[in-house]
């Protein structure tokens, strides 16, 4: 079965622009072409693809999508690899978090600190306006 980029971008959800980004920087191999000069796409190239989604639905950047398709495609590697992966994933996305926490509280007590009338006096804006040294 072969499938051109437009049927290709609708199995897997991906956008074509995304999909010619993948090749261009080498996550999925050029794939072939008519003699028309589009491109040809196979299932591998589709799973390849499905798999390149999902792990970036998963919040792993563009290199790690290169390591996880190593490790994937090395039928020897160690499961511990693949872990140390995910755990950095985990790492970051909890780093993440807890800076988002701290964003909520400082907005949150400022918000409550801000009386919301006409008056121009915001507590909001003078923290934010407020130089740190």
């Amino acid at each position: 079965m072969v499938m051109k980029i437009s049927d290709v971008a609708r199995q897997t959800g991906l956008t074509v622009k995304s999909i010619r980004y993948y090749e261009n920087i080498g996550l999925i191999p050029p794939p072939s072409r008519t003699q028309a000069g589009y491109r040809v796409f196979s299932p591998k190239d589709l799973h390849r693809l499905h798999f390149i989604r999902r792990a970036r639905s998963l919040g792993f950047g563009v290199e790690e999508c290169r390591q996880l398709l190593s490790l994937y495609d090395d039928r020897s590697r160690a499961s511990a690899d693949v872990k140390s992966v995910a755990l950095n994933r985990i790492s970051d996305i909890d780093h993440k978090i807890a800076a988002l926490e701290d964003m909520r509280r400082i907005l949150t007590d400022l918000a409550d600190q801000c009386q919301g009338d006409d008056r121009p006096d915001c507590p909001i804006l003078a923290d934010i306006a407020r130089v740190s040294t």
